[in-house]
């Protein structure tokens, strides 16, 4: 096999620095250096994301999970969780929702050892300096967002909004308030390049913060190219993957963790289709935001975000459907790669989508949803109602990207 001296150049500088970023404008990797005070800052940064682990255990796949005490998980550095009071409440929460829960092995197939961490601690995947640089290479433009965030034009940020696509179905501006929302996701793995993500998520917009939570392709994050589940909070000009800082979310249960790839994957034309259940709800009696999950049975509470995180205690608008970025053209595929054709057998879609209102009660009906698609070249939705089968509005979409 023929080597080239690029690549050889390439090598032997990354062997130098022992960094690796990855260039936005080829696909390829190239190495930068870091001063003392740089490589400082990484390192603190994650020993506050790598908690020391009670015990290692790995999923199904191979991959290593540490079990981390569930009082020193990153979300616990919060200024907000050193309150002693509320460190208080948080052990009720632990007791009552956590110890109840977590007896019930529902995920425990997903492990190696058919359980999962032990009870009392809580599984977190080890996040590397390359991880993390890889991440930073790309800064805020690869960061998720909303269709409402992009759909207003900044000046400051147009690089930002070129490179966001959308296909959602979402909450017309109508002035309601909303206290969670749920959906029913089919699992697909749409082909991404290593500078892309192409998700399928249910987003919460409030005010300026938001959450997002689903399935997402993204090599920059995850380092393959599998589905798998994450979850993105937006609070107060602070933003996080997953567990990765103190904004993030804090787990409860033990034998489930963020970042895990699904399988089997959804194909395209063949049964059976397989799917998630995905949930951002808020409770009525504290006001946390919890992030429920589940397959072939009810969703159960995941873990949560402490209401006081976010500036706003309500969410203005919702939306399901797909997002894709684009740090290289042409842009990747969504769902399936195909536009929809409104046949569950041939379509991403998204069914059983229901809405928590401003007085807690439960909207299945949601009739006030309009289709969005900021280009139609790439990404198409159509969501439409099941009254047959009882999946409520089915939303479809996806698109082969190429713009």
């Amino acid at each position: 096999m023929e080597v080239r001296g690029p690549v050889i150049w390439m090598f032997l500088m990354c062997c130098i620095f022992g960094h690796l970023i990855v260039s936005h404008k080829n696909d390829l990797v190239e190495a930068k250096s870091f001063s003392k005070s740089e490589d400082l800052e990484i390192e603190k940064r994650l020993q506050t994301i790598n908690k020391p682990a009670v015990k290692n255990i790995k999923t199904i796949d191979g991959e290593i999970y540490g079990c981390v005490d569930f009082f020193k998980q990153p979300a616990f550095d919060h200024p907000s969780m050193k309150n002693h009071t509320y460190h208080y409440k948080m052990r009720l929460i632990w007791k009552e929702m956590g110890e109840r829960e977590t007896n019930n092995t529902a995920f425990g197939y997903l492990w190696e050892n058919g359980v999962g961490c032990p009870i009392g601690t809580v599984p977190m995947q080890r996040v590397t300096k390359d991880d993390l640089l890889r991440l930073d290479s790309f800064g805020d433009n690869h960061k998720p967002c909303g269709s409402w965030n992009t759909t207003t034009y900044d000046p400051n940020n147009v690089v930002h909004y070129n490179q966001h696509r959308f296909a959602v179905a979402r909450t017309k501006n109508i002035g309601r308030r909303f206290n969670g929302a749920t959906m029913e996701l089919c699992i697909t793995a749409p082909k991404v390049k290593p500078t892309q993500f192409s998700a399928s998520r249910l987003h919460i917009q409030m005010g300026r913060d938001f959450l997002q939570a689903g399935l997402t392709v993204n090599p920059v994050l995850y380092k393959d190219k599998q589905p798998r589940t994450f979850v993105y909070t937006d609070s107060n000009g602070n933003s996080c993957y997953n567990t990765n800082c103190n904004v993030g979310i804090v787990l409860i249960r033990h034998d489930i963790a963020l970042g895990m790839s699904l399988v089997p994957v959804s194909t395209r034309g063949d049964w059976p289709k397989y799917y998630t259940k995905i949930g951002l709800v808020k409770e009525r009696k504290n006001g946390n935001w919890w992030l429920q999950m589940g397959g072939n049975y009810e969703p159960v509470n995941i873990g949560f975000w402490p209401g006081h995180r976010f500036q706003q205690s309500y969410g203005n608008y919702v939306e399901w459907g797909g997002e894709v970025y684009r740090a290289s053209l042409p842009s990747p595929q969504m769902g399936y790669g195909y536009f929809p054709i409104q046949d569950k057998n041939y379509d991403a879609y998204i069914q059983h989508i229901s809405i928590r209102d401003r007085y807690y009660n439960i909207d299945r009906n949601v009739d006030y949803l309009e289709d969005y698609s900021d280009d139609n070249r790439g990404y198409q939705v159509i969501d439409t109602r099941d009254p047959i089968h009882r999946a409520g509005h089915i939303i479809f979409y996806g698109g082969p990207g190429n713009i």
